[in-house]
């Protein structure tokens, strides 16, 4: 991997190495809004995320005996002098929001992603919180709360607020 990258303001951007080989390895970008795309090769690629957006990041591998790896992180991507996390493929890490590994988890996941999106709200503008609920509430086999409009206008509010 390059060494960071930083925009004209000076702050360092979170690159996330995406790899796909068919069948094999599979990591891609569920929701967010990169600044950069950088193609390596056909099978590689770099994106990158300003400081304090969020995005989802998904790894799967298998051989050929079947899916070996199923993964789910939704990052937020931190400023240069912020302590963060270490989430593989992404440099240097952000703050982790939500993490979860195993199909049935990662499909609960997507199944709230595919929710939130029917809302007709960008799931990388969800309040945080709510994904750091839906991690805590899966990891102990809880059913988690829905993410509706009207929580969604409460974090609007509470973010012009502060």
């Amino acid at each position: 991997m390059t060494a960071p990258s930083f925009r004209p303001d000076g702050d360092a951007l979170t690159t996330v190495e995406l790899t796909w080989i068919e069948k094999r390895i599979e990591h891609w970008i569920r929701f967010g809004h990169p600044v950069e795309d950088r193609i390596l090769d056909r099978r590689r690629r770099l994106m990158s995320f300003t400081p304090g957006s969020v995005f989802a990041f998904i790894r799967w591998a298998a051989n050929d005996f079947g899916t070996v790896v199923s993964c789910i992180d939704i990052v937020r991507a931190v400023g240069a002098q912020e302590a963060c996390q270490t989430v593989p493929f992404v440099r240097p890490g952000g703050e982790s929001l939500l993490r979860q590994s195993g199909w049935p988890k990662v499909r609960r996941v997507l199944e709230s992603i595919d929710g939130v999106e029917a809302l007709g709200i960008d799931p990388a503008a969800v309040c945080p919180d709510h994904w750091r609920h839906l991690h805590h509430r899966l990891t102990a086999a809880q059913e988690p709360r829905p993410y509706t409009r009207e929580r969604h206008q409460a974090w609007l509010r509470r973010r012009v607020v502060a």
